[in-house]
C-alpha cells in the first residue's frame, strides 16, 4: 500500500466556483438485459490491477473540500457530482410514468422560460453569420443528430426511454430559441432495441452530422460502423471501457477504465472504520462488473479497506432460487460491509434473506439503486443500511433557477418520463450544442471535435459534478445517499447542495494487462480495438 501523504487538521471549506463563460449519472440493472451482455461481451477481466495515486495532496479529515452547488444565474455555480461509473439509471416502460428517484418533493411541470440552463448561458441562438452546407448532415438552416434508446426490446418494453424524452426535450428548447447558430437541431430517433445497434448506426452513418445523447445498452455492437464512416458521438450512455475510451467520442460524464474515483470509500471509513476493514463484494459474472469491482478491490484498501477474500461471492446473472447460502457464507465469514454490483430483483432478495437470518452489514450499491420504485419497496426497512454512490444532484434536491429543476420541468412539459440517464442526455446534448455554437457558419465534424476536446470543465450547467470531458477524466468529487424508508437522505457531505470534492479522491489505475491487449488501448488512453476513425 502506498505511503500517504500527511493530512491537515479537521476543517470544512466551501468553495463557490466561477466558470468560464464555456462552461455549465446505472448500469442496466435487470436480469435479462445482464443476461445477454454476458452473451455477447465475452472479455472477463480478472487480472490483479495495480494501482498509484495521482495527484496525492492532502486532504481534510473531514472529507475533503465541501463544494456547494448554486442555482443562481450569477455565475455562483457548484460541483455538483456526476455518474462517473458506468452504473446509469436503467428505465421501465413508459406506462410507469416519471421515475425520478427524489427523496422529497415534487418540481413543477411547467416548461423552463429562460434561455439559460442552471449556470449555464444557453448554446443555442440565432446566427451571427452567414450559413451553408458545411459537413454531412449540415445545411445553411438544419444540422441533423442522431439518438436512440433500446425502447422497442420485447424483453422490457421503453428500455432508457427517457434518454429520447430527454433529448426531444433539449432538442425543441433549442430550436424554440432559433437552434444552433441559426441551424435547427433535426433529430433522427433509432430504436436498437437491444440487439440491432449496428443496424441504427449505419442508419445515423448515411444522414447525420454527429450522434448527440444516444443510449444503447449495446452500442459496442455498432462502433465498427460507427468509426468506419467517421461519425463523431457524444453518448449519454457509455456501457464499460470499450466505448469509455473510444476514438471520435467525448462524453459528459467520463467512464474510464483506468481512473477511480474514492470518495464512497473515504466517507464510510471514516465513519465505520472498524467494519470497513472487513468488506467484501457480491460480484456476477459480468465483464463490466468484474471490471468495477476489480477497482474498487484495488483502491479502497488506500482509504482504510480490507477485502476479506473467503467471502467473495459470485452469484448468478439471471438471479439464485436461494439467495440464504449467500448471505450466510458472509455472515459465517464476519463481511461487516457488502459491496454490491448488480441491480433489482437481485438485490432486493439478497436484502430479504439476509434480514431473515438477522444479518445487518453496511451495503454499498451504484447510483443505478436510485430509484423510486426501490425506495417504496423499502416499506420493510430491509434496505435501511444500504449507501449509494451518488453522481448528480439528486431530483428532490432542485432548486428554483437550476439546471435539475430545469431539466426536470422540460421532460415533463413534454410529456416525458425522467432519470439519471436522461438527465446525463440533456447534459450531452448541451455540451455538443456548445461545441457546435463555438464553430459558428463553418461547422464541420472536424472543428466540433476540436472544440469538444477543449473543454476541460463541464458541468452540464449544474446538473453533475465539474468533470473534464475533453481529457475524458471523471471529477474528483462524490456524494452519498442512504436509504431511510421509502426516502434517499443525503448522507455524505451532511448538508445538501454540497458535494465532498479533492483532488486525491481520483486514482489512477492500470487496467489489466487482458484489458489492455483487447482494447489495444494506447498511451493516449484510446482505444483502437473497433477502428480509429480516420
Amino acid at each position: 500500500m502506498a505511503a500517504r501523504s500527511p493530512r491537515p487538521p479537521s476543517r470544512t471549506i466551501i468553495v463557490r466556483i466561477e466558470p468560464d463563460p464555456v462552461q455549465s449519472g446505472g448500469e442496466p440493472a435487470s436480469s435479462f438485459l445482464v443476461a445477454i451482455l454476458y452473451v455477447i461481451e465475452t472479455m472477463a477481466m480478472s487480472a490483479t490491477v495495480d494501482v498509484r495515486r495521482v495527484a496525492p495532496a492532502a486532504r481534510t479529515t473531514s472529507g475533503g473540500n465541501h463544494v456547494k452547488f448554486s442555482s443562481t444565474r450569477p455565475r455562483a455555480v457548484a460541483v455538483v457530482l456526476a455518474l462517473a461509473l458506468a452504473a446509469t439509471a436503467c428505465g421501465s416502460g413508459r406506462s410507469s410514468g416519471s421515475d425520478d428517484g427524489s427523496s422529497s418533493g415534487t418540481p413543477t411541470t411547467a416548461a423552463a422560460t429562460s434561455t439559460d440552463f442552471g449556470t449555464l448561458a444557453s448554446p443555442c441562438g440565432p446566427a451571427s453569420g452567414t450559413n451553408g452546407a458545411t459537413d454531412q448532415g449540415v445545411t445553411a438552416d438544419s444540422i441533423a443528430v442522431g439518438y436512440g434508446d433500446d425502447a422497442g426490446y420485447q424483453g422490457s418494453p421503453g428500455l432508457n426511454h427517457q434518454i429520447s424524452d430527454a433529448m426531444k426535450s433539449m432538442i425543441d428548447w433549442c430550436n424554440e430559441q432559433g437552434g444552433v447558430n441559426g441551424r435547427k437541431v433535426v433529430g433522427h430517433y433509432y430504436d436498437a432495441k437491444i440487439t440491432e445497434t449496428a443496424n441504427v448506426v449505419a442508419e445515423a452513418c448515411k444522414q447525420d452530422f454527429m450522434l448527440v445523447g444516444s443510449g444503447w445498452a449495446l452500442a459496442a455492437g455498432g462502433e465498427t460502423a460507427r468509426l468506419g464512416c467517421k461519425l463523431p458521438a457524444v453518448p449519454a450512455l457509455v456501457g464499460g471501457s470499450e466505448l469509455g475510451m473510444a476514438p471520435l467520442m467525448v462524453t459528459p460524464v467520463p467512464t474510464v477504465i483506468d481512473y477511480n474515483v474514492v470518495q464512497v470509500a473515504a466517507a464510510l471509513a471514516r465513519a465505520y472504520p472498524e467494519q470497513v476493514k472487513k468488506a467484501a463484494v457480491m460480484v456476477p459474472p459480468l465483464p463490466a462488473s468484474v471490471e468495477t469491482v476489480e477497482k474498487v478491490e484495488n483502491t479502497y484498501p488506500d482509504e482504510g479497506w480490507s477485502f476479506l477474500d473467503q467471502c467473495k461471492q459470485q452469484y448468478a446473472l439471471t438471479g439464485e432460487a436461494d439467495w440464504k447460502p449467500f448471505v450466510q457464507k458472509l455472515k459465517e465469514c464476519g463481511a461487516e460491509v457488502v459491496v454490491f454490483s448488480g441491480g433489482n430483483p437481485n438485490f432486493q432478495n439478497v436484502l430479504d434473506a439476509a434480514a431473515q437470518i438477522e444479518y445487518k452489514p453496511i451495503w454499498l450499491v451504484e447510483s443505478n439503486f436510485y430509484d423510486q420504485a426501490f425506495a417504496d419497496w423499502n416499506s420493510s426497512g430491509n434496505a435501511d443500511n444500504v449507501y449509494l454512490r451518488f453522481a448528480f444532484v439528486p431530483f428532490g434536491q432542485a432548486q428554483p433557477g437550476s439546471a435539475t429543476e430545469a431539466y426536470l420541468n422540460l421532460v415533463k412539459a413534454h410529456g416525458g418520463d425522467t432519470s439519471l440517464l436522461g438527465a446525463q442526455a440533456a447534459s450531452a446534448f448541451l455540451l455538443w450544442a456548445t461545441a457546435a455554437k463555438q464553430c459558428g457558419a463553418d461547422l464541420t465534424r472536424d472543428c466540433a471535435m476540436e472544440k469538444l476536446k477543449a473543454i476541460h470543465s463541464w458541468t452540464g450547467g449544474g446538473l453533475h459534478a465539474d468533470m473534464d470531458p475533453g481529457g475524458n477524466l471523471p471529477a474528483p468529487c462524490g456524494l452519498v445517499l442512504k436509504m431511510e424508508g421509502t426516502k434517499f437522505i443525503q448522507w455524505d457531505p451532511a448538508k445538501e447542495n454540497e458535494f465532498a470534492c479533492d483532488p486525491s479522491y481520483l486514482v489512477k489505475v492500470d487496467p489489466p494487462v487482458e484489458a489492455q491487449a483487447a482494447l489495444n488501448l494506447g498511451p493516449d488512453r484510446i482505444t483502437t480495438k473497433n477502428g480509429t476513425g480516420k
